[in-house]
């Protein structure tokens, strides 16, 4: 089996390994969030988030069509923590600093560990939109990715009617590289183009 050398944290070398094997920190913080990997008996604080936050979230989310049950929720929950252990998923919940609260939830997906190429996405509670929590997270999220898996790219792709979620992506200087039109059905059945926001090695980050 081929190791990867490690220097500050981070992945040097280019050999493969069972991405099961990396050590890979389970929380950070940014200025006024905790960021951590899903842990069991949350999914009744994300139940809760979700139930409050159905109507905003059910014209992007394919998962919000329909309210979960708080053993859905922690079902869902679970699962999440096993796929970050398998380190085939990276889940996220954001937590306000300050009190503890669950505030949203966003993680590193579509996992590339060869190319070290990662997506993120997120979603905020309604009653905290608006106040730049999902900004500050993503940018926080970014710098874990650079920082401590050694990312070459990084993605944010996003509906283009979902003028919200691109902003987060503009005010972070991701790149535009392009639109993907009538790529998937969205949930109402009708064809959306997507945009391609980056982030890549030698360009944007070091």
């Amino acid at each position: 089996m081929d190791i990867y050398s490690f220097h500050g944290g981070v992945f040097v070398g280019v050999a493969e390994l069972n991405p099961i094997l990396l050590s890979i920190p389970e929380s950070f913080e940014t200025d006024r969030l905790i960021i951590r990997a899903p842990l069991w008996e949350d999914g009744a604080a994300v139940n809760e988030a979700i139930k409050e936050s159905i109507e905003q979230l059910r014209p992007w989310m394919p998962w919000a069509h329909a309210l979960p049950s708080i053993e859905e929720s922690e079902a869902g929950v679970r699962q999440a923590r096993l796929k970050f252990l398998e380190r085939t998923d990276l889940r996220l919940h954001i937590m306000l600093k300050e009190t503890g609260q669950f505030i949203g939830s966003s993680g590193l997906h579509r996992i590339d560990w060869k190319a070290r190429k990662f997506e993120i996405g997120y979603w905020v509670r309604t009653s905290f939109s608006g106040q730049g929590y999902i900004t500050e997270a993503a940018d926080g999220i970014t710098n874990f990715a650079i920082q401590h898996l050694n990312a070459n790219r990084v993605e944010i792709r996003c509906d283009s009617r979902n003028s919200r979620s691109s902003q987060v992506a503009q005010r972070l200087g991701f790149t535009l590289e392009g639109i993907l039109r009538s790529e998937e059905r969205g949930v109402d059945g009708a064809l959306r183009d997507t945009m391609i926001f980056s982030k890549v090695r030698g360009a944007e980050f070091c």
